[in-house]
C-alpha cells in the first residue's frame, strides 16, 4: 500500500475531525459568569434597587416578575428565568448592556412593540437588569 492509499486518507479524516472537535471545545470556553449561569453580573447594578424600580415603573402590571406581586400575567412575557433566555424581545442577545438599552428605549429597538417607553433612567435600567439576572 502506498503513502497516499486509503489508510492515509482515513488518518487525514480522523485528524480533521479531531481538530474540529478541539476548535469547538475551545470556542465554547470563556470566562464563567460570577454566579455560574446566565449572562453575568450587571456592572454598577443593584438588585435591591432594581426591585424597587420594578415596583415604581409598574413592570409587574404587564409582566410576571419573580419575587414581585404581578397584576397581570397575560400582557407581557413572563420574566421568570430571564437569565436563561437567549434573546431579549426576540431581537437582542441576552446580555446586560442590551437589556439596559431595551429598558431605556424599547420603541427604538422594535418600533411598534407593546413595550412602552417608560423613561427608565440608565441607573434604574442597570438596577432592574441586576434584579432580573439575580433571580
Amino acid at each position: 500500500m502506498t503513502a497516499t492509499g486509503p489508510l492515509t486518507t482515513a488518518r487525514r479524516a480522523a485528524a480533521v475531525g479531531c481538530a474540529a472537535t478541539v476548535l469547538l471545545a475551545l470556542a465554547a470556553c470563556g470566562p464563567e459568569p460570577e454566579n455560574g449561569s446566565g449572562p453575568g453580573p450587571v456592572r454598577d447594578g443593584d438588585p435591591e434597587a432594581g426591585e424597587t424600580a420594578i415596583l415604581e415603573y409598574g413592570c409587574a402590571s404587564c409582566h410576571t416578575v419573580p419575587g414581585v406581586e404581578s397584576v397581570s400575567r397575560t400582557i407581557g412575557p413572563d420574566l421568570t428565568g430571564f437569565d436563561d433566555q437567549i434573546y431579549i424581545a426576540g431581537q437582542l442577545p441576552n446580555r446586560p448592556e442590551e437589556l439596559i438599552r431595551w429598558l431605556q428605549n424599547p420603541q427604538e429597538i422594535v418600533p411598534g412593540t407593546a413595550m412602552p417607553n417608560m423613561a427608565v433612567t440608565e441607573q434604574d435600567a442597570r438596577d432592574i437588569a441586576a434584579y432580573l439576572y439575580d433571580q
